[in-house]
Order: structure tokens, then sequence, then C-alpha cells
């Protein structure tokens, strides 16, 4: 007990100058400035690219779009938020809650829809509280359902990502400072997390852990592979519904590329449905084999189908799930 004490010190001592620097009055006007900057550094980024594009040209594409190109990215997007609807499922499956199948997918079809669009603090994690709650859920079982859900979606992009930029990395502009053979070298890197994960679930004798108290259990196998089946598919779906936009003229393994590189850049940024950022990155890296404006036509067409049109109708759901808790309340009362 006394080691364990003694051990403990150091991180104890940290922790404290941790806070005494935080508590500091500068501190929170040092923590805003920079991140104005930083946005504004985005922002300055996403206008000097936006100056270089001729609009005149992307508003003509896009009158002159092929309707006959959009039927198959529909279909595809119907099957994303199908396939990631059934998330939670596995979350389901893994806290053992007793909620409808029907029920679990249509929250998280909704909160899928506002999470694209409007970041996953609001769609991914406030909804989804929001509507287990109402659905008499525990909040300690809401937490690892989202928990279990984000790490399928982040999985399955570690196990894609991987194979993607390990068997074909795009070809990055002059200028970046990272070439195709060390993005290659963090596929193998992000392949490897993956499997770390798998072989932790197969293999790891301790299967219960404490995270800031919170109590987290290894998923089976099974369940697991399920996790990155279901991860990379939808990551899939989404490379494709771009690839049909752009109307193949890009191989569909660089398309998959992009959009994956195109994810980690808005997470980074932290802007609500990657706004700017995933043409950002397509320009810069497609404009040498796509016209910019027929990129940009193309995207915008993917942002309405597979952003704007699943919100409308996730707004409808959830106004109708809404509804019907509201008169469900005085019956559970």
């Amino acid at each position: 007990m006394s080691e364990r004490r003694g051990a403990s010190a150091p991180v104890r001592s940290q922790t404290d100058s941790r806070r005494k620097l935080t508590d500091r009055a500068w501190w929170p006007w040092l923590r805003r400035a920079a991140t104005t900057v930083f946005f504004g550094l985005v922002a300055w980024l996403l206008v000097s690219q936006a100056r270089t594009i001729e609009w005149g040209k992307v508003l003509s594409s896009l009158q002159d779009y092929p309707l006959s190109a959009s039927w198959g990215a529909v279909a595809l997007a119907a099957a994303s938020y199908a396939l990631y609807s059934c998330f939670d499922l596995l979350g389901r499956h893994y806290t053992g809650h007793r909620l409808r199948a029907s029920s679990v997918m249509q929250l998280t079809f909704v909160s899928y829809a506002f999470n694209l669009n409007l970041g996953s603090v609001v769609g991914g994690i406030a909804f989804r509280y929001r509507l287990y709650s109402r659905l008499g859920l525990a909040m300690g079982t809401i937490t690892r359902v989202i928990s279990f859900s984000m790490l399928a979606n982040w999985m399955g992009y570690l196990l894609l990502a991987g194979l993607v930029f390990s068997l074909q990395p795009p070809a990055l502009p002059p200028g970046w400072k990272i070439d195709a053979f060390q993005l290659r070298l963090i596929g193998f890197a992000l392949l490897a997390l993956a499997l770390v994960y798998l072989g932790a679930c197969a293999f790891s004798r301790q299967r219960a852990f404490s995270l800031r108290g919170h109590d987290i259990e290894l998923p089976s196998l099974r369940l697991a592979g399920l996790q990155l089946a279901m991860g990379a598919g939808n990551w899939l779906l989404m490379s494709g519904i771009v690839f049909i936009l752009l109307q193949q003229r890009i191989d569909f393994f660089s398309v998959a590329s992009v959009l994956l590189l195109a994810a980690i850049a808005g997470v980074i940024t932290h802007i609500p449905g990657n706004l700017g950022v995933l043409e950002a990155v397509f320009v810069a890296l497609l404009s040498q084999r796509m016209p910019e404006y027929e990129l940009l036509a193309g995207l915008i067409a993917y942002r309405v189908v597979y952003f704007l049109v699943p919100l409308l109708v996730a707004t409808v759901v959830y106004l109708m799930m809404e509804t019907r808790a509201g008169r469900a309340a005085p019956a559970r009362v």
C-alpha cells in the first residue's frame, strides 16, 4: 500500500500543477485567443481556396448534372444510413438493455443525421442522451451504448484507412510535408491498431477495466469483428456515393483515400459537417485529375444527398419521437 501511494505522488503533483495553471486568470483568455487564431487560420485557408474557384462554372455544372447518376448515390446513402442505424443495436447487445430494435434504429438515424450536419457533440451525443433518457434508459447504459457505437465507427475507419493507405496511398501535392511512403507507414500503423483491438478482445484475460470511474468490459471477438466490419462498410458506402456523384471519372481507391483524409481534417478542425474542409481536401488532392468546378459540383450533390435530405427526414422523425415520448410520459408517471 505504501509503495502504491509513493508511486501515485508524482501523478498527483502533476495534476495539481495542471490545475494551478488552468486556474490562472489569464488562462481562459489564452485559450480563447488560441482557438480564435486557429479558426481564423482555417477560415482564411478556406476563403483563399474559394477565391480561386470559378463558381459560375460550378453552377453551370450543377444545372447540367445528369440526374440518372444520382439514383445510385441515393440508394447507397439509404444503405449507409440503414447500416449506421444498426450501430446502436451492437450497443444494445453489449449492454443488454431491452428497448425495441425499431426504436433504437430510429434514434440512431436521427442522431447520425444531426451529427453529420451539426457536429458530434450535438448530434452524436446530446440527441442520444435526450432520446434514450426519455425512453427510460439509465445514464450509465446510454454512455456505454454511445461509446460502443463511436468505437465501431472509428475502429472501422482504422481498418479501412489502414488498408487503403498501405495498399494504394493517394498522390499528395509536392508542397505537403508528408509523402506517399510516410502515408503508407501510417496506414500500416492504423491497421496494426485495429488488429491490436481485435487481439485484445480475443485473447485478453482481463476483460474488465476502470477508466475515470467508468467500468469498461471488452466485447467478444465476434462482437468486435462486427464493429470493424460495419464501421468499415459504412465508410465504403460513403466513398461509393462520392465515386458515383463524381461520375466515376476518378478511381474508387483515390476517392476513398481522399474522403478518409478529409474525415481526419474535419475531426481536427471541429467544423460541423466538415463544411468547406471536405471540399478543400478534394480540390487540393484531385484537382489535377478533374476540373475544380466539376469536383465541387459533385461534392455539392453529395452534401444534398447525404447531409441535407436525410436531415430533413430526421427532423420529422425526431418531432414524431418527441410527440410520442410526451404522450407516454403521463402514462409512465
